[in-house]
């Protein structure tokens, strides 16, 4: 009879375990019945835990220490900003009603555009190190429709101050998608919002400043801020078996291989390997590493192994070494929309089979749908031996 061996992926402790095992025999009676299914849980014996509970972890601002000069309130509003430069503007702008404008009288706006539009020509040097979209965001927010609002919501120094924050989100927040390695602190970003704001009608620098806008929708935020550094600690332990298992893993990944190892030993052939995620590379590195008898197929899903592989991290080969001889046929799955799954079959072609399924779920639930889809199961239930 053929001993399917499961691998579990990051972050797998009892008693989710045993649900797992659970769905997937279930699955597998649909597709392959008469297969037995045994666990290698290597997590509870080899699993990344805090050792010393959390002696790393830095305490949060303002405990057991001098508080922070930074005003943490106005940090998650500057988060808030890099999400969406335009949200105090449509702050001050809610809410406004439609404005008579006497004849001969000038718009609210006309003055902010005018020195959006002066910004936008000739530049602003000590805004420089936000980086160099700021003349194109000037012209963008010059014709911003959120503009004239809240000129009419705001007095000249208030909108000053937004229309600089919103110019240096703006730069900032383009900087971080274009993945630079160096980003403005918040001394330098102050600094250049005070240039802004003085080209923009504010008072002359260091005279005083507006007030951030409390802008809707801050929950959007909360776990890239505050939020985030005044639970670290609970978000570290929610989090840390998954990351620490990998990093563990690629550490001292020797000590879950023999594990592996030992428990095939015992079993009666033929033998399927089928590892989820992290399981999966501890599958292929543990057969890379050299013939393990009665193991007749490797089934990896949703791992990781062939992006290790390609950019040199995996423990047992370096690209382009090919797969030693003695590694069985390999069947690959992974869904289309799952960002953690990755193709094996064009960095073996012919040793290799890629199957590509469709959860239709988002990232990251795709991740851990494979074992509800019914493809799944029929693709593993036509290759067992």
């Amino acid at each position: 009879m053929t001993t399917v061996v499961f691998i579990h992926g990051t972050g797998v402790r009892e008693p989710h375990l045993g649900e797992l095992l659970g769905r997937i025999t279930s699955g597998l009676a649909s597709t392959a019945p008469g297969r037995g299914l045994v666990a290698y849980d290597w997590g509870g014996q080899y699993g990344a835990r805090l050792a010393a509970d959390g002696a790393s972890i830095p305490a949060a601002p303002g405990a057991g220490a001098a508080r922070s000069a930074g005003d943490p309130d106005e940090t998650e509003e500057w988060a808030r900003l890099y999400e969406d430069p335009s949200a105090e503007l449509a702050t001050a702008s809610a809410g406004t009603g439609p404005r008579v404008t006497p004849p001969g009288a000038a718009f609210p706006d006309e003055r902010p555009r005018s020195l959006l539009h002066a910004l936008a020509a000739h530049g602003e040097p000590r805004a420089d190190e936000l980086g160099p979209g700021l003349r194109e965001a000037a012209t963008e927010l010059a014709r911003s429709p959120l503009l004239g609002p809240a000129a009419e919501a705001l007095d000249q120094e208030t909108l000053a101050w937004v229309l600089a924050r919103a110019l240096a989100a703006t730069a900032i927040a383009s900087e971080l998608a274009a993945d630079r390695t160096v980003l403005p602190g918040g001394d330098t970003r102050d600094a250049a919002v005070a240039a802004l704001a003085g080209r923009l009608g504010a008072a002359p620098a260091g005279t005083g400043r507006g007030p951030l806008l409390r802008m809707a929708g801050r929950p959007l935020v909360r776990l890239g801020s505050r939020y985030a550094v005044r639970r670290r600690r609970a978000l570290t332990d929610a989090a840390h078996p998954a990351a620490g298992d990998i990093l563990k893993y690629l550490a001292r990944g020797e000590d879950m291989r023999r594990g592996l190892r030992d428990l095939v030993a015992g079993l009666a052939p033929p033998v399927v390997l089928l590892g989820h995620s992290l399981g999966g590379i501890v599958s292929l590195d543990t057969l890379i590493s050299g013939p393990l008898p009665g193991v007749e197929l490797l089934i990896t899903v949703g791992s990781q192994g062939p992006f290790l592989y390609e950019t040199g991290a995996l423990p047992s080969l370096a690209h382009p070494d090919p797969l030693p001889g003695h590694v069985p046929p390999w069947l690959n799955l992974y869904d289309r929309r799952d960002l953690l799954g990755y193709a094996a079959e064009p960095l073996f072609p012919g040793r290799a089979q890629d199957v590509a399924t469709d959860s239709r779920q988002p990232f990251p639930v795709a991740h851990s749908a494979y074992w509800t889809d019914p493809d799944v199961y029929r693709a593993i239930g036509e290759r067992l031996p």
